[in-house]
């Protein structure tokens, strides 16, 4: 279950990634919300190279996420709003640590 739910949020959010180039707003905001997720689950450091997220504990918040997502009925806008953004992140911190292998 821990690798379905990252697997999921990457296979939706991880072409968002092409965005970076051309929209260096929603780049900021994803790098605070990757900022943010890893300081909420004490995945930070004072040195340059900060650690991966503990992978259970990143599935089980995705998880929590999607869930809100779900119950309030939101769906994905074409621009970015704070959703894509935390999504789009979650898949920048699973890709980054290889938490689970790349879709072929």
């Amino acid at each position: 279950m821990t690798s379905c739910v990252l697997t999921k949020v990457c296979a939706d959010f991880e072409r968002r990634f092409a965005e970076f180039a051309f929209e260096p707003g929603f780049a900021a905001a994803v790098d605070q919300h990757v900022a943010e997720i890893r300081e909420r689950l004490g995945a930070h450091s004072a040195g340059l190279e900060p650690p991966a997220p503990d992978r259970a504990a990143l599935a089980d918040y995705a998880l929590g996420f999607v869930d809100a997502l779900t119950e309030t009925g939101w769906h994905e806008p074409v621009a970015y709003d704070y959703a894509v953004c935390r999504l789009t992140a979650l898949s920048y911190l699973v890709r980054r640590h290889r938490l689970v292998a790349p879709r072929t």
